[in-house]
């Protein structure tokens, strides 16, 4: 189990304007969430917090908080509940954190980490697709994983890995759909080459059929005729 420390101490400044002077003194405001208790507002180092994020992950990482002055409990093991980031700038403006029983089943998510290179990825020509990146568990908090390596070296072309083939620590469950598939070796995308217009072919077009005009039948004709000739005749 990875485990980390972290040093804070009671905060007694409440308000936007006294939070803004504590973030001038190098401080983020955080809050510790414990079942049964009140929540108890703290105030975190803004460089030993930024230390703490760039060398580690944090997320699903008991983080042992060294309380100062803090006369019920000077130690608390917690759980990252929530970060707010500055939506402009993405400076940490607060951090929430859950507490937790060391000798109590909690859940989190671990990172999946693949190991090797696939055979259809290698001779192939295949590509590999992680589809969970993540990997939602039950367990102690003592016995949380960093991560869960898959090795994925044997896998062929059209082959996947799937949530019921990895095997766990012991005392770790898994949550997900064991029909979930992790990672898969893909084939390689075939690129649709597009049709030559050959110059000079015309492009056939759809036949009109135009609508023929009625020809009056012969005796009518012949009747037309006769009628003009007696007109001339009478005159």
């Amino acid at each position: 189990m990875e485990e980390l420390f972290l040093d804070a101490e009671v905060r007694e400044e409440v308000g936007r304007g006294k939070v803004k002077d504590l973030k001038d003194k190098g401080f983020i405001p955080a809050v510790v969430y414990a079942e049964g208790k009140s929540a108890l507002a703290l105030k975190l180092s803004h460089r030993q917090l930024i230390q703490l994020v760039h060398h580690h992950r944090i997320e699903g990482v008991v983080i042992n908080l060294n309380i100062k002055d803090d006369k019920k409990q000077k130690s608390r093991p917690c759980l990252i509940k929530e970060i707010q980031h500055d939506p402009v700038h993405g400076e940490i403006l607060h951090v929430d954190f859950n507490q937790i029983s060391l000798t109590k089943a909690i859940k989190v998510n671990v990172p999946v980490v693949a190991k090797g290179e696939p055979l259809g990825v290698k001779q192939e020509g295949g590509s590999i697709e992680h589809i969970l990146w993540e990997i939602e568990i039950e367990c102690l908090p003592t016995s949380i994983p960093k991560d869960i390596e898959i090795d994925v070296a044997n896998l062929k072309m059209g082959e996947s890995i799937y949530i019921k083939d990895i095997v766990l620590p012991q005392g770790v469950k898994v949550l997900n759909d064991p029909g979930a598939i992790i990672l898969t070796v893909a084939a390689p995308m075939k690129e649709e080459v597009p049709v030559e217009v050959v110059e000079g072919e015309e492009k056939l077009e759809p036949e009109v059929i135009k609508e023929k005009k009625e020809v009056p039948a012969e005796g009518a004709a012949e009747e037309g005729k006769e009628a003009k000739e007696e007109k001339k005749e009478k005159k």
